[in-house]
Order: C-alpha cells, then sequence, then structure tokens
C-alpha cells in the first residue's frame, strides 16, 4: 500500500489525484506500457515533456512507489525505469481514457491507438488489460534478467 502523508482529503479518489492527476503522470505510465525505460525514451514521446518536469514526475513515481530504477549493465550511467506493481494497476485506468478519448473526442488518433484499436478489435476489456498487464511483466522481467 502507498504511504501518503498530508492528504488534503479522506476522499480516495482526491488523494489518488494528489498523485496522479497532473498533466504527465498518466502520459509517463502510458509510456512505460509501449515500452519507454529510459530517460532518453520519455523524451522522445511526442507530446515533448520538459527535462525539468520529466525528472520531477520520475522522482514523484518513484516517492510514492509506482516506479523502481535498475543501472543499465552496459551503462551503469543509464538508468532504467520500469513499473512496481501499484504502478501496472493504473493500466485500467490508462485503458479507459484511451477509449473514453476514441468515443467522445473530435480528433484524429495517432497510429499506436488506432493499431491498438484494430489489434483489440473483438476482445472483452478485462481481456485486453489482462493481455496488457501480462505483457509489461514479461517485458520488465526480461529487463530485469540483464
Amino acid at each position: 500500500m502507498i504511504k501518503v502523508a498530508n492528504k488534503r482529503s479522506s476522499c480516495p479518489i482526491s488523494t489518488s489525484l494528489e498523485i496522479i492527476g497532473d498533466s504527465w503522470t498518466l502520459i509517463l505510465i502510458r509510456n512505460f506500457f509501449l515500452g519507454s525505460i529510459t530517460f532518453a525514451d520519455f523524451k522522445k514521446a511526442p507530446e515533448n515533456i520538459a527535462t525539468n518536469i520529466l525528472s520531477d514526475r520520475l522522482k514523484k513515481l518513484m516517492k510514492y512507489n509506482l516506479i523502481e530504477y535498475q543501472l543499465n549493465p552496459k551503462n551503469k550511467k543509464i538508468k532504467q525505469y520500469y513499473l512496481t506493481e501499484a504502478g501496472m494497476n493504473l493500466y485500467p485506468l490508462i485503458y479507459d481514457l484511451l477509449i473514453w478519448g476514441r468515443n467522445n473526442l473530435d480528433m484524429n488518433i495517432g497510429l499506436v491507438a488506432s493499431d491498438f484499436y484494430k489489434s483489440n478489435k473483438n476482445k472483452k476489456r478485462d481481456d485486453i488489460i489482462k493481455d496488457s498487464i501480462n505483457s509489461y511483466k514479461q517485458f520488465k522481467n526480461s529487463l530485469l534478467v540483464n
């Protein structure tokens, strides 16, 4: 369980939003599921997060035990970040925001999201979420073995 000091409310929605409710945190969580592991990977995302904000959000995610890191075995100067179990448990929220956006926003959907929709068109929500989390766990395990 995540310990939260100085929370402004006893409401779990309010307290959760204190941790993940800013403009960047869920984008970073999404990027973990898209294979980002290094600071440079996160910088390459199309949203163009500023380096100071990226540093701040990674620290915040670590503070709340949503991510951890290991040093790259080939270059100890590079941190390889990965989601903890609590971080992976945010995937249903990411998925639901994706579907909500597709169904309610008048915009062109990017290639990655379009491919995701097509490949999961006839699957049930719970199966998609389970498969995505399991795929991430396999990816994480392969990262931690190296």
